[in-house]
Parts: C-alpha cells; structure tokens; sequence
C-alpha cells in the first residue's frame, strides 16, 4: 500500500478538484440557489485552504486533507442534485445517457 502524499498525488487532486469546481460554477440548480451556492462556497473555500497549506504553509498532509473536503462538498451537493451535473470523472453521479 503506497500511503505517501506524492507532489504528483496532490497535483492530481488540486487538478481534479480545480476541473469539479469550475464544472459546478457553471451548473447550480436555480430552484435551490441558495444551498447550491452555500455548498459552492465551502467547497471553494477548501480549496483555498489547501493551496494555503501546501504554498505557505508547506503542509502537504493538511493540504491533502483540505483538498479532499473540497471535493466532497462538491460531490455531495452533486449527488442531492444543488449541481446538475453529469459528469462522473469529476463527480460521483451516473452519466445521463
């Protein structure tokens, strides 16, 4: 089992993170604009939060930790439906066929 916090493990996810977020942005469901927007904002302030821990703080643990909240706020406000996406690279919800 490799447990290591790699510089390309975070790489990874900050790209991921960074995809799923701009995804949302773009896709709140206008009848639950409020949540939709509240769950946005925790899951962007996590990312910052990481990009914090890993430039300035040069932590990448607390990093890792922070990225992987910001993504799940996004795939739980995807998963109730707050962003109407489809896309399960970035998100877990099944692909609109």
């Amino acid at each position: 089992m490799n447990s290591t916090i790699t510089k390309e493990k975070l790489e990874k996810y900050f790209s991921i993170t960074k995809d799923a977020l701009d995804k949302a942005r773009d896709a709140f469901d206008e009848e639950r604009l409020a949540e939709a927007e509240d769950f946005f904002d925790m899951a962007e302030r996590y990312y910052k939060d990481a990009k914090f821990f890993l430039e300035t703080k040069k932590d990448a643990v607390l990093a890792f930790a922070a990225i992987n909240y910001a993504h799940g706020w996004l795939d739980a406000g995807a998963r109730i439906g707050l962003f109407k996406v489809n896309d399960s690279r970035l998100f877990t919800v099944d692909e609109l066929k």
